[in-house]
């Protein structure tokens, strides 16, 4: 009975842990829209080019080191050895943060400069203080991983990003209509506000250790390195996906702007075409909000099922990769059949909206690579993988190096689909020999292949029927009207030829995180009559 009970309060929390984990990822996305709109595109480039900095440290500390930390102290039962674990890695990462907040601090003059941009250096000093967080960030949100508390996590991670996010947009309007109107000072206000939110966070988790009597007691001297090696490889590995596309950001921060420079772009028209491709980050961002909740559901599942022996999670697999590869095609094309006015409606104009038509294809592939990282993460298997990210990080560097000269801002999308492409296959291929598993028939594509075309024909014949009988004397009044019609027709018949071909499932439904309500409406459109 008490397994059984602390089975479901694991499960709840994880469930939890989720739902915060998906409210924080919208939110990131969703802020950016207001914040373009109050600075403009180069202030958006302004923002954009520092942000991959910042965020790659946060997102290595909340996700990696605090999964390997958790990871580890619940793999020991002594108490002692537990305090000695977790005083050897806090010492680790103390000395870590001091070394990256030195490079971004001290190096921000020179990393600016690699950049293109010396007026970036400000930001990045405020920015470095973020790392400084990171050593009682991580311990915390570890510690109470690994004791299955996932609500102090839960709570803190959505109360950082709700600070921040108020920081940004409240502390923009300031600069903006009362102060300097400066976008450099905008920008260093947007950072600012990560830094104060993670501070936030680590106060709210420091409160809840207090609260639930979690202190350092007594520790026995152990050996640090194979603990500093742990911790460091898992994390990196367990990571690695979530930090691919910062680390594809962090890449286009110190090529794209002075590279278009260099082919003879006027500056401020580079920092605004730059700024203007950023639009498709967030839209992404939005896009596999699904897929990280697959992503974040299937790894306990794999790790417990796979340790049977039974091949019991196979299903669960195969479901996961035919509900990505779905919600991850419905997503991207559904973005590039309404790009022209979901770009006026959310960022005031249409400009580059070709490119950010590719440049969301991403939603697909990064829809993949999360859920096979995830699925591969269950199985243990961690170094193939990361191998596969490192490789489509160097396509992505040769890519832009090679592409930006030949197509100007359309070569930056092309490089990033082209890396990530390759990287989903290459997972694909190894999952697939590993397990020696068919992940979907050739009945699932091609009713696929239906029901997307089915949303093109619709949303196009619409789009043309709005065009023959409206008229608006304001392009974002028909940006809105055009984005909400055709949204709503695209989604509508996506949702039903889906449904009416049976692509999933209704148990399938059941199973999947918030398909209840699709399931009913499958069964209640395939009902005999």
């Amino acid at each position: 009975m008490s397994s059984q009970f602390s089975m479901k309060s694991y499960m709840k929390g994880a469930l939890l842990l989720t739902v915060a984990a998906l409210i924080v990822k919208v939110l990131s996305a969703v802020y950016r829209v207001p914040f373009q709109n109050l600075v403009g595109d180069q202030g958006f480039y302004v923002y954009q080019q520092v942000y991959p900095f910042i965020s790659f440290f946060v997102v290595w500390t909340s996700g990696g080191v605090a999964v390997a930390i958790s990871k580890m102290l619940a793999d020991t039962n002594e108490e002692e050895i537990k305090q000695s674990i977790t005083k050897v890695i806090f010492q680790y990462l103390t000395v870590l943060s001091l070394l990256f907040f030195a490079l971004l601090f001290f190096g921000a003059h020179m990393l600016s400069s690699w950049m293109g941009d010396p007026l970036l250096a400000p930001l990045l000093k405020t920015g470095a203080f973020i790392t400084l967080c990171m050593p009682a960030l991580a311990i915390m949100k570890g510690t109470f991983q690994s004791r299955g508390m996932m609500e102090p996590v839960a709570y803190a991670q959505v109360f950082e990003q709700a600070i921040r996010v108020s920081i940004i947009l409240i502390g923009t309007i300031i600069v903006m209509t009362t102060l300097s109107q400066s976008v450099y000072a905008a920008g260093n206000m947007a950072v600012l506000g990560t830094v104060i939110g993670e501070l936030a966070g680590v106060i709210l988790l420091f409160v809840y250790m207090k609260k639930k009597g979690i202190l350092c007691k007594g520790s026995i001297t152990i050996s640090k390195w194979p603990i500093i090696k742990e911790v460091t490889i898992f994390s990196i590995t367990v990571s690695m996906s979530s930090l691919l596309l910062l680390a594809y950001q962090l890449v286009d921060s110190f090529t794209v702007f002075s590279m278009l420079v260099d082919l003879g772009m006027p500056t401020l028209e580079a920092m605004e075409t730059k700024g203007i491709y950023d639009r498709g980050q967030p839209l992404v961002q939005l896009g596999i909000v699904i897929a990280s909740s697959f992503s974040l559901a299937i790894v306990p599942l794999v790790a417990h099922k796979s340790k049977k022996g039974t091949r019991d999670e196979v299903p669960y697999i195969q479901l996961t990769y035919r509900a990505s590869l779905l919600f991850g095609l419905a997503a991207s094309l559904g973005l590039v059949l309404v790009m022209p006015y979901a770009n006026t409606l959310l960022f005031k104009t249409d400009a580059l909206s070709p490119v950010l038509m590719l440049y969301v294809l991403q939603i697909i592939w990064l829809s993949i690579i999360l859920t096979f990282t995830s699925i591969l993460q269950g199985y243990g298997k961690l170094k193939v993988p990361a191998y596969f990210l490192l490789g489509a990080l160097t396509l992505k560097i040769a890519g832009n190096l090679l592409l930006i000269p030949l197509f100007g801002i359309l070569g930056v999308a092309i490089a990033s689909n082209i890396g990530l492409c390759i990287c989903a296959l290459l997972l694909m291929y190894y999952l697939k020999k590993l397990k020696n598993i068919q992940l979907a028939t050739g009945s699932f594509y091609r009713k696929l292949f239906l029901a997307s075309m089915s949303m093109v024909v619709v949303v196009v014949l619409a789009a043309m029927l709005l065009n023959s009988v409206t008229d608006f004397s304001s392009m974002r009044m028909q940006a809105v009207v055009y984005s909400a019609v055709l949204i709503l027709l695209g989604a509508f018949t996506f949702i039903t030829v889906t449904a009416k071909l049976r692509i999933l499932s209704a148990r399938e439904w059941f199973i999947i995180p918030f398909g209840r309500k699709m399931a009913t409406y499958q069964l209640w459109l395939n009902k005999k009559k």
